[in-house]
């Protein structure tokens, strides 16, 4: 009976470690997703808090569903709209191209154009600020250092350990001290941090992507 224990140890050892790999495999993407947005939140506490409120993580109500935000900066220079990306491989586009392609070696995949993601974002802030008239909003689009960008764009287009260069650079004051403060409070307090609605807008968004995969498959506009 020892002898029999002693010979299925190994076997249980190999394979505890297998189902460990496939459950590291399973939540991998959601690991640098996470990863990715903590790295950038880091970057973005490098601003001048004074002149600069971060936000990470917003979810906002848009029409009938909502809008996930990686970042948003309101500062006295505009509202930065900050949508990061966690691919490597080439990333090849032009500003108003509907798909880039990413390119791993002979691998081409296609991912939909991120600043025109990230225009409706801006749409969706508009309207929660709508009584806010004359903001300056800055899109930004951020990819780690595993990307190797090469697009064409006047919109910005940044690895994310540019970004406090790039929100720098903007240095003309557009917006006062009372209103950057209005501003940021009232995003945060339509800020949706409910757990369930977070899980259901994750699932309209695969829903939406699978769809959409489909379409680009069987060659639909």
């Amino acid at each position: 009976m020892l002898l029999l224990i002693d010979t299925l140890k190994p076997t249980g050892y190999i394979l505890g470690i297998i189902i460990a790999i496939i459950i590291f495999q399973l939540f991998l993407p959601k690991i640098k997703g996470f990863l990715g947005e903590k790295s950038v939140a880091f970057f973005l506490s490098q601003l001048d808090p004074v002149k600069y409120k971060v936000i990470n993580n917003i979810m906002l109500q848009s029409g009938n569903g909502t809008t996930q935000i990686d970042h948003v900066v309101v500062s006295n220079y505009g509202v930065f709209v900050i949508e990061t990306k966690n691919y490597k491989g080439w990333i090849i586009g032009n500003e108003f191209d509907d798909y880039w392609t990413q390119v791993i070696f002979k691998r081409k995949e296609k991912l939909r154009n991120p600043i025109k993601q990230n225009f409706g974002h801006i749409q969706a802030l508009k309207d929660a600020l709508s009584e806010y008239t004359g903001v300056n909003y800055v899109s930004i689009v951020a990819f780690t250092t595993k990307a190797d960008l090469k697009v064409k764009t006047s919109t910005d287009v940044v690895y994310t350990i540019n970004l406090p260069k790039t929100i720098r650079k903007y240095c003309d004051e557009t917006i006062s001290d009372y209103v950057k403060e209005q501003i940021y409070n009232k995003l945060l307090s339509l800020n949706i941090d409910d757990k369930e609605r977070r899980k259901e807008h994750v699932r309209a968004i695969h829903n939406n992507l699978a769809e959409k995969n489909k379409k680009i498959n069987e060659n639909i506009c």
